[in-house]
């Protein structure tokens, strides 16, 4: 790897001004000196790309996006972005001030190709009440293992605990801008695929803010979720080309009934679907998750039945707490 690389921090952004500033002096605060900082507005209406453009006297690059939805912000970003290696961050999250030079260093010595990742935390209010819980995907893994391992229950990494080598990007193939739910997942499981190792960097730290905000994820409408099946579908078929081990289908047959579990009652259709691939592959040990009252109703009458009290109750909340 080159010596003082630039690292090009990628901020996508739709109504998050109350957020953005943290964000963005979290970056600028970075003890890695040689960061391009990259804000780019996706629609906003509550003064989000006004607020962004007052950093520009700081050296930020400021963007407006016409094209909808964050992958295509992202790729806006890319597409501005100088670096050598790529950082994204979502505008309502936090990077720990030594984040990015922990992995640099780290990516230094490691093999060619290598893709870093990090230790992350949630908070809701301030960065300081977060805890970090270590869980089995912080530790180095070949590309596939990582994959296999998180799929089956060992975790996650949000977008912004990668540090990504832009050839890695590059290779890989940019955002699937046809994606709103689960983009970064399909996103990444490519990038990971195409590196030679996955390096876990312990004190590359990154906060995951948790709000009451809406955002596509927690959306339950058809074309949300039809989303997250295509990118399940496309991650799956990505793994499945390069390992088809049992452990490799077992992965991708519990990405499969994940998927069931959480687009039920929503979407009968793709239910049924990520139902019958997770059998072709052999099916899944998975079971659902819930509170008490679920699995007593899940074992009575079925993990069915159970979602959907789960989604009659949801609906009723949702009434009593609209406005009138």
């Amino acid at each position: 790897m080159i010596t003082n690389p630039l690292v090009s921090v990628i901020i996508p952004c739709r109504n998050a001004v109350a957020w953005l500033g943290e964000a963005i002096e979290s970056c600028l605060g970075q003890t890695w000196r040689n960061v391009q900082i990259v804000v780019i507005d996706n629609g906003s209406v509550d003064g989000s790309l006004q607020f962004a453009k007052r950093y520009a006297s700081r050296g930020v690059v400021v963007l407006e996006c016409a094209r909808e939805g964050a992958s295509a912000a992202r790729n806006a970003g890319l597409a501005q972005a100088r670096g050598d290696l790529i950082q994204f961050l979502d505008a309502d999250d936090v990077l720990d001030h030594d984040k990015i030079r922990v992995q640099v260093e780290q990516l230094a010595h490691a093999p060619d190709a290598s893709l870093a990742s990090g230790a992350w935390a949630r908070f809701r209010h301030n960065s300081s009440e977060a805890a970090f819980v270590p869980e089995p995907v912080w530790r180095n893994f070949e590309p596939h293992e990582f994959l296999i391992s998180s799929w089956l229950g060992g975790g996650m990494m949000p977008s912004f605990a990668w540090l990504t080598p832009r050839a890695l990007i590059e290779r890989a193939g940019h955002w699937n801008e046809r994606l709103s739910l689960n983009d970064d997942g399909e996103f990444f499981s490519r990038v990971v695929l195409a590196a030679s190792s996955v390096i876990f960097c312990g004190d590359a730290q990154g906060y995951y803010r948790t709000t009451d905000h809406p955002s596509i994820s927690k959306r339950c409408d058809h074309d949300a979720l039809a989303s997250g099946f295509i990118a399940i579908d496309l991650s799956c078929r990505h793994l499945l080309q390069h390992c088809t081990s049992p452990a490799a289908a077992k992965a991708c047959a519990t990405q499969y009934q994940r998927f069931a579990y959480d687009a039920y009652p929503y979407a009968p259709d793709l239910v049924a679907e990520a139902e019958r691939r997770s059998i072709e592959l052999g099916g899944s040990e998975l079971r659902p998750g819930g509170g008490r009252a679920f699995q007593t109703l899940n074992h009575i009458f079925g993990w069915k039945f159970g979602k959907r009290c789960q989604s009659a109750l949801r609906k009723l909340h949702e009434r009593a707490a609209a406005p009138r």
